[in-house]
């Protein structure tokens, strides 16, 4: 019997969060805006961009993507997005999903890695001692290491220990000032205007807690309540889920039942790799790309994942 053709269906799914710099994610004015620019020119010339729901449902039945398929999203729902990557995005004609946090979008939950990283950083204290470490605070090296360190320290919190934490780190900082919060983010009005740009929208959970940490009662509800008012407020089907941070010990066989049972129709973490068929549809990959780096950023991927040479893509023409 003659071997069957193998089904070309793979997929790369890239991902960014912030365009501009912020105090977790510091870089040189504009260079955010320009990088993210060329990237998407990259993306708009040498691979077929289509719109994500598209190329998972393709995965799922197992039919054909063209070479070089590519998906692109955008993780946390930062007010940059819309201020400057939307319009990149309308210009070239390039589809993207939008992973919002309705408690950011309502202003209800702190952005716990901005604040915690704003904290460290405007503290008027020489060193501060938190989970049994002391770190000293004399100069911005000094600062910018121990807030990175201290951030993933809170990673692994859970939400109520996250909040305890974070009122203990703010007493021993005694930073000065108002720590960031919504005008980092839309806002639910905002959020409104990526719909009518005719962008997707997926969640990213109610308040971008690290859902393995919590039990698996409180994960499926924090997943049914977040679909339920990005669908209720947007007016949006909303079959996509994004988990918050989404590395390996994020998210677990206990979130990935949730967001089934929640019934979204994938999950995709930031576990970088090409999607198949055979990739569990509540454990899909993604890069994540960082837009100060300009196309130098896609150095990192794989050259399988996103060839170069030949034939240019004919984005947003696979839908």
């Amino acid at each position: 019997m003659a071997r069957q053709p193998r089904t070309r269906a793979r997929l790369t799914v890239l991902t960014w969060h912030n365009v501009d710099p912020t105090p977790c994610f510091p870089a040189r004015p504009g260079t955010g805006r320009r990088g993210l620019a060329r990237q998407l020119a990259f993306c708009r010339r040498y691979a077929n961009v289509l719109p994500l729901e598209v190329g998972v449902q393709a995965l799922r039945e197992g039919r054909p993507l063209p070479p070089r398929a590519v998906a692109l999203t955008f993780d946390d729902g930062y007010r940059d997005n819309l201020a400057h990557a939307v319009p990149l995005l309308a210009r070239l004609g390039l589809p993207a999903t939008f992973f919002l946090v309705p408690g950011l979008l309502s202003g209800t939950a702190p952005p716990w890695w901005e604040v915690a990283t704003w904290t460290v950083l405007r503290a008027r204290a020489g060193s501060v001692t938190f989970a049994g470490r002391s770190y000293a605070l004399r100069t911005p090296v000094e600062r910018t290491g121990a807030a990175r360190r201290i951030t993933e320290v809170l990673k692994r919190r859970t939400a109520r220990g996250r909040r305890t934490a974070l009122a203990e780190l703010a007493d021993r900082c005694a930073a000065q000032g108002r720590p960031p919060g919504a005008e980092l983010f839309l806002d639910w009005e905002s959020a409104k205007d990526l719909v009518r740009h005719g962008f997707a929208v997926g969640s990213h959970s109610m308040e971008h807690n690290i859902l393995a940490l919590e039990d698996a009662e409180n994960q499926r509800d924090d997943l049914v309540r977040s679909r339920y008012e990005l669908e209720d407020r947007l007016q949006v089907p909303v079959d996509h889920l994004a988990y918050p941070n989404g590395k390996p010990g994020d998210c677990d066989e206990a979130t990935f039942a949730a967001a089934a049972s929640a019934g979204y129709a994938a999950g995709f973490t930031t576990m970088g790799g090409r999607n198949i068929p055979e990739t569990p549809r509540y454990e899909l990959r993604r890069f994540v790309l960082n837009p100060n780096r300009g196309p130098a950023a896609f150095a990192l991927l794989p050259r399988q994942m996103l060839r170069i040479r030949g034939e240019e893509g004919t984005c947003g023409s696979c839908t």
